[in-house]
């Protein structure tokens, strides 16, 4: 990401300085565009939807997650929750990887750096939470009228509202995020080079608001469970809660993730990339270029193929 408050440096960067550029940035855009494209062949959609997210969801709640029926306010606000940690290593959350993976290697003791990474984090969840409130509003307000509230099977040679509205939302992320992948590397122009001098968070709240965006066009089983259950309530004010919850379970894992490894390996990292500033251009850039791609490629072209309207698509043999 460029300029995203993520170099080594002791306190975020709020004067917006370009990022040192990498000499051979043909070859990172190359093989950052091979690895999106590779992921979509191998990813299956079966396997991490029922096996690692039912899996999981099952676990915590207690009992079938798919088939048990949401029975309260506070039964809907905790699905939401563990629906969202389930959720966290579906397709759609793939994206969320290109967000967080540049904000490691901060300078200072672990304290400090901990701190330096919470920081971005909260503006990351601030974007989030008002796209995914604004979204449960409506959702509570009009909900069973909207392409997700319909659960008909898709039929080939044919897309659905359902699948047309993820073809977009999905597309739209992807095609950002990969722009914003090749202006790291200063290949186009960056829409946030002028904005980012007086408002220096404001790429992190843009990404956040890319994460809440997931649920507009998520088709993650327990997710449409959970927007059916927000729609029938007619309460925006249910639908907004349980929208910005289930977005807080898609981050958390991750935040924790980042965090240990921050705490455990973030001395390392910063020496790493002191020694060769450009290093981290390359990771940020990396990051969005491969989950830019693999988002547009896999949302909008493999599911193409999936549907049966191209002829054509490779993958893995196991998905």
């Amino acid at each position: 990401m460029t300029q995203l408050d993520t170099r080594p440096t002791d306190t975020v960067d709020t004067a917006g300085a370009a990022p040192e550029l990498p000499r051979r940035r043909g070859l990172v855009v190359f093989l950052a565009v091979l690895g999106g494209f590779l992921l979509t062949i191998a990813w299956s959609a079966s396997f991490v939807d029922s096996v690692i997210g039912g899996t999981v969801a099952n676990g915590l709640l207690g009992h079938d997650a798919e088939e048990a029926a949401i029975t309260g306010v506070g039964a809907g606000v905790g699905f939401a929750f563990v629906s969202g940690l389930a959720g966290t290593f579906t397709a759609c959350n793939v994206a969320v990887f290109g967000t967080v993976a540049p904000l490691l290697g901060g300078a200072g003791g672990r304290w400090h750096r901990l701190r330096a990474v919470l920081t971005p984090l909260l503006w990351l969840f601030a974007g989030m939470a008002v796209v995914s409130a604004a979204y449960g509003v409506v959702v509570g307000l009009v909900g069973t009228g909207m392409p997700q509230f319909d659960t008909a099977p898709s039929t080939p040679g044919e897309l659905s509202p359902r699948s047309i509205q993820s073809m977009v939302v999905f597309g739209a992320v992807g095609l950002a995020m990969t722009y914003l992948g090749l202006a790291t590397l200063g290949l186009v122009r960056d829409p946030f080079a002028r904005i980012s001098a007086r408002l220096p968070h404001a790429r992190l709240v843009f990404f956040g608001a890319l994460v809440g965006a997931f649920l507009i066009g998520r088709p993650f089983p327990l997710f449409r469970k959970l927007f059916r259950d927000a729609a029938e309530a007619h309460d925006p004010l249910y639908g907004a809660a349980a929208f910005v919850l289930q977005s807080v379970g898609n981050l958390a894992v991750l935040a924790v993730l980042l965090f240990l490894t921050t705490w455990l390996a973030g001395g390392r990292l910063r020496g790493w990339f002191a020694a060769n500033p450009a290093r981290l251009t390359v990771v940020g850039a990396s990051a969005l270029l491969v989950a830019g791609v693999f988002t547009f490629l896999y949302w909008d072209v493999r599911l193409l193929a999936v549907r049966e309207i191209i002829p054509w698509y490779p993958v893995a043999p196991w998905v």
